[in-house]
């Protein structure tokens, strides 16, 4: 592997206006595809195998014209204090909205409160409902002009009016997002590198990467349906990925001239070792990625392969575009003093990375190996500490619930969440999470007896505090009940009413001979969440198995990537629990700007797993690549972990800074879903990378000794040699020749 990313380094060095050239027509045919390239669909809410989504198709099949994920609007209105919303002023606007709103084209109803008994018993509050025919992403500007004008009739009229529902569904606040994460990464560089050609050439790279993974995702999203969700996530990932991978390389680019090698040749070199080690970082990001698919969820297995995609790119574009890039500008990544031949005896704040250090020299030593030097004498004690400490930040993930937040949510200025209210205050908690009862009676004698015999069962269910009358479909066979649960949509309670309810059927459907299925939004989201549950295990089992194949390979032991796994065990359930902390139990709510607490989004846990797994696995290769390369070329346990220090720990420091920064820049959005994310993910490369990498994985590998590089000789001879560290390349690369100019850059202690 080295000897040929060796060899496509110097090409690309050597070829580099045809490389540059090359991108350049790549991105020009996947922007050109991308323009002419159908709109992308929606996002798809398919979720295949619960009793949920086998309701909303048998919904959609009995009644046709209406789907049942159909846009709806819930308009609230509440009457001045003093005042009750029967009065006839009120009575009057609240008719003027109903009837405005029933001629739109896309309305498939219009309910008026007075009608259907959608009055606060105290007469203070008052819903109409409008249903559409298509879905809120199908609603046309003219709809929603309707709805909004009549509206704002009704408050002009002097009521209270709020809109929750889908509708007219507001998008929250854009957070600065990626462009704080890419002002935040280039700081981190500039102060990394010392060289503003040296900051500048991975944001560039990376930059270019995610132009070309958006472009391809959008050209081919008619095809594959990819949605805009896959390209946010891809865009996310490849800028992540993109800015780290380009700075392994150019790091060690540095590194090389550092000791006297010629630009063409220390570019090869770059490419044959950081770049062996980005090739198999981004294998384990595209194996997560991947492992997606396990669940069964069709739109994440899209927004696995339509990420794993933007990682790919990454990684070529890490091998190629870069050592072209050093081509044209070879000696402008290097920082100033080092570009003049001089070296400074004195210790800068921020070391610059790629610069060594002749053995013996009396000169303070960074920071980095200072700290492998602190856990190598005293590796127990770090590794208990920081056991001990990832183990309690984890403890709240054992309290994990999830769900799918809704309007309750939201910010209080929206007009979602102020309906929301209203609505809990007039109505009762349950009131904003009913739950839809299908009866498919095709099998029953007499299909009205039987509806009704299910309706008399679910009024007589404690918990329920309201039944609708049954809605029949033409043929009389299939009817729609809704249940008002007594509790909140997203509270245990409710919960254990849905289970409830699906437990006691057997008997109802044994004496009527109908069937039914319980759906809504609400047990929609108890049973993502459940799904979720029930895959994470098994999408563990498969994305740390083969990593673990993939890291034995790598670094030819057992230990060491089982070390790995479980260290990555350690930092996702320490950052489960920093969620679980923030926004479920709702400690530094304030300080997160996060309106209401709740459940954990059900789909969190396995985006949790799954990129920082293989994000993880970066830090993992990077770090413990140059610890074992130190380790084959004899030097003993410990001072293999002291030299792998040196090279890598500011590497991996700086990585992973520029990796917070691009996730922390979500946390800046309006939506809680989202600042859930950002916040997950960062907190996750946090603890992983100066928690686990930094402390625990030498701690471990200093408590192992030689025995962390243990490998069955039967195995050992099994295992193809895949070569990360370029050892092969010791016997085919010359050493630079010895010079006054540049003897105080060379170290003895690093060989290529």
């Amino acid at each position: 592997m080295a000897t040929f990313l060796h060899r496509v380094g110097r090409w690309a060095f050597r070829r580099r206006r045809v490389v540059v050239l090359a991108w350049v027509v790549v991105l020009a045919a996947v922007f050109l595809g991308a323009s002419g390239a159908s709109e992308a669909p929606d996002d798809s809410s398919s979720m295949p195998g619960i009793e949920s989504q086998q309701a909303f198709d048998l919904i959609n099949e009995r009644f046709p014209g209406a789907e049942a994920d159909g846009a709806e609007a819930r308009i609230v209105f509440v009457a001045d204090p003093g005042q009750h919303i029967t009065a006839a002023a009120n009575r009057a606007a609240i008719g003027d909205l109903v009837a405005a709103v029933a001629d739109g084209p896309q309305v498939a109803d219009a309910t008026s409160p007075f009608g259907t008994n959608a009055v606060s018993k105290d007469k203070s509050t008052a819903y109409a409902t409008v249903t559409y025919k298509v879905a809120s992403d199908d609603l046309t500007d003219a709809s929603k002009t309707d709805l909004t004008k009549a509206v704002e009739h009704a408050r002009d009229a002097g009521l209270t009016v709020e809109v929750g529902g889908s509708a007219l569904e507001t998008d929250a606040g854009e957070g600065l997002g990626e462009a704080l994460g890419v002002v935040v990464a280039a700081i981190v560089l500039l102060i990394t590198f010392g060289s503003l050609a040296a900051a500048g050439l991975p944001l560039l790279t990376a930059i270019l990467g995610v132009c070309v993974s958006l472009a391809g995702i959008t050209a081919v999203s008619s095809a594959f349906g990819f949605s805009s969700t896959v390209g946010e996530l891809a865009m996310m990932l490849g800028l992540a990925v993109g800015i780290d991978y380009s700075l392994f390389v150019v790091s060690r680019y540095r590194e090389e001239r550092s000791k006297g090698h010629q630009p063409q040749e220390a570019a090869a070199l770059a490419a044959g070792t950081a770049g062996s080690a980005v090739v198999f970082a981004g294998l384990t990001v595209v194996i997560a990625l991947l492992g997606l698919s396990v669940i069964g969820v069709p739109m994440l297995t899209k927004m696995g392969i339509g990420s794993a995609g933007a990682v790919v790119v990454a990684v070529l574009i890490a091998l190629t575009a870069v050592p072209a890039l050093l081509g044209f500008w070879p000696n402008a990544v290097l920082a100033r003093r080092d570009r003049k031949g001089v070296r400074p005896a004195r210790i800068k704040l921020f070391p610059r990375i790629g610069r060594t250090r002749r053995v013996g020299t009396s000169a303070k030593e960074a920071r980095g190996v200072r700290w492998a030097r602190f856990v190598v004498r005293r590796p127990l004690p770090v590794l208990l500490l920081s056991v001990i400490g990832l183990g309690a930040l984890a403890v709240p993930s054992l309290d994990l619930r999830m769900g799918m937040p809704g309007d309750e949510a939201k910010s209080t200025a929206t007009t979602e969440r102020r309906a929301y209210d209203d609505l809990a205050e007039g109505f009762g908690p349950g009131f904003n999470g009913p739950l839809t009862v299908v009866v498919d009676a095709r099998k029953a004698d007499d299909p009205k007896a039987a509806v009704s015999a299910v309706s008399a069962k679910l009024a007589a269910t404690k918990g329920v505090v309201s039944v609708s009358p049954a809605r029949f479909n033409e043929a009389k066979d299939t009817a729609v009940i809704s249940a008002v649960p007594s509790t909140a949509p997203t509270s245990r309670e409710t919960q254990d009413l849905v289970h409830t309810i699906r437990g006691g059927r057997s008997a109802v459907e044994s004496a009527t001979g109908a069937e039914f299925k319980v759906t809504g939004t609400t047990a929609l989201n108890i049973d993502v969440g459940q799904k979720m549950q029930d895959a994470l295990i098994p999408y563990l089992a498969v994305v740390v198995g083969l990593a673990f194949v993939l890291l034995m390979l790598v670094f030819r032991s057992i230990l060491v990537p089982l070390k790995a796994a479980l260290g990555f065990l350690l930092s996702v359930g320490a950052a489960l629990g920093a969620i679980v902390t923030v926004f479920q139990q709702g400690h530094g709510t304030g300080f997160f700007g996060v309106d209401e607490t709740g459940p954990i989004m059900s789909t969190m846990p396995i985006f949790l797993v799954g990129i920082v797994f293989g994000l993880a696995m970066d830090y993992q290769v990077f770090l413990v690549s140059r610890i074992r390369e130190a380790h084959i070329h004899g030097e003993g346990p410990g001072q293999a972990v002291v030299t792998g220090f040196r090279h890598s720990a500011q590497v991996v420091a700086a990585a992973a800074l520029i990796m917070m920064a691009v996730f922390g820049g979500f946390m800046t959005g309006g939506e809680s879903m989202v600042k859930m994310v950002g916040f997950g993910l960062a907190g996750a490369v946090f603890f992983d990378a100066f928690v686990v990498r930094m402390a625990f994985v030498p701690a471990v590998l200093a408590l192992l000794g030689k025995r962390a590089w243990w490998l069955p000789s039967w195995l050992d001879r099994l295992l193809p040699r895949v070569d990360v560290e370029g050892e092969a390349l010791t016997k085919q690369v010359h050493p630079p020749r010895d010079s006054s100019d540049n003897d105080d850059r060379r170290t003895p202690m690093t060989v290529v």
